[in-house]
């Protein structure tokens, strides 16, 4: 009887279907398993990222305002990006040499290092020099003792717009604690351990240069709960507060106002045609209320009076404007604008 004759037995079959199945779950399970890197670090989470990049366009908006007024020149500062690495990451993305700054973080331990790419360092100290920085001369170098101690004017302005940005989380003094210009030679953090990495890209005329900053994630999850607070003021459910700081930032703007007799028109041919003793007759009824305009919009309705030796105009309607239909809001009290003389 050859192997192909051969018939299996009901239990023989039934034990193929046991290996098949054991086996075939044991390769479903083997799928579901995913390799883990220890030296990998623990990430933080997305709306912490989002939060810490919302401070730094903050930031990036500001400091740019100080150094285009520092150096008298148009400046930009744009984030690229806000990412999550190792130590050893972060510092083999650096250029060599560079400018490399270790900042203290006080009250907290540790250090931050903040970065500027030569192609970034070298034009704003010429500007700061009396120079132009359009050299088209690239410089790849390190600085001297003596550019170190100029740029430290540039840090101190920078550290001042980092310490506010920051100010809305936690009260964090930045200061320069040491430099450094080869990254490989800078040891202030394990290489494994986490650090939140900054990239901001400054333009400064036609230069353009990156500002890294990279701070320990032990400090961005110890201030998790913090970060959480100002994201819960960001909701709609705090709008109150939103609005008392909005008006308290508005309350110094000023705008123009106007009074008008919003009367008959007349024709250009006419208002050439006229001389001296000729009488225009304006269409306008007393009891009709004028119209103030606030920038070119009408807003309020009420009368021209006497306030003293003065013009005044007393607000008696609010006119809202809702998909271009008139409404009145309310009666106001006494509402007088001094000093504007009806049209």
């Amino acid at each position: 009887m050859s192997a192909i004759d051969r018939n299996l037995s009901q239990e023989e079959i039934d034990s193929v279907f046991q290996n098949l199945r054991e086996g075939g779950a044991g390769r479903q399970a083997a799928k579901k398993a995913l390799p883990y890197d220890f030296r990998r670090p623990d990430r933080i989470p997305k709306d912490q990222l989002r939060a810490i990049h919302l401070l730094h366009e903050n930031f990036a908006r500001s400091v740019a305002s100080s150094l285009s007024a520092y150096l008298r020149a148009y400046v930009t500062v744009n984030l690229v990006s806000v990412e999550q690495i190792s130590f050893v990451e972060f510092c083999q993305c650096l250029p060599s040499p560079t400018v490399l700054i270790s900042l203290g973080m006080k009250p907290y331990d540790g250090y931050a290092i903040l970065e500027m790419n030569p192609t970034l360092v070298f034009p704003i100290l010429e500007m700061v020099l009396g120079g132009t920085g359009k050299s088209a001369v690239a410089v790849n170098r390190e600085i001297t003792e003596i550019e170190q101690s100029i740029l430290d004017s540039i840090c101190r302005i920078i550290l001042h717009d980092l310490r506010e940005a920051w100010k809305g989380v936690a009260t964090i003094a930045f200061n320069v604690e040491g430099h450094e210009t080869e990254p490989q030679l800078l040891q202030i953090l394990a290489p494994n351990e986490a650090v939140v990495a900054v990239s901001m890209e400054a333009k400064i005329g036609e230069n353009a240069g990156m500002m890294n900053l990279g701070i320990p994630s032990i400090l961005v999850k110890m201030l998790r709960q913090k970060f959480e607070q100002q994201l819960s003021l960001r909701k709609p459910g705090s709008s109150e507060e939103v609005h008392e700081r909005l008006v308290k930032l508005l309350q110094g703007a000023q705008f123009h106002l106007d009074a008008r007799l919003a009367g008959s028109r007349l024709r250009v041919e006419d208002m050439l045609s006229l001389k001296e003793g000729d009488v225009l007759t304006f269409d306008y009824p007393l009891d009709r209320p004028l119209q103030l305009e606030i920038n070119g919009k009408r807003r309020f309705d009420g009368q021209v009076v006497d306030n003293g030796r003065k013009r005044a105009f007393l607000v008696q309607d609010a006119v809202a404007h809702d998909r271009g239909s008139r409404k009145s809001r309310r009666p106001l009290r006494s509402l007088i604008a001094e000093n504007q003389s009806a049209d």
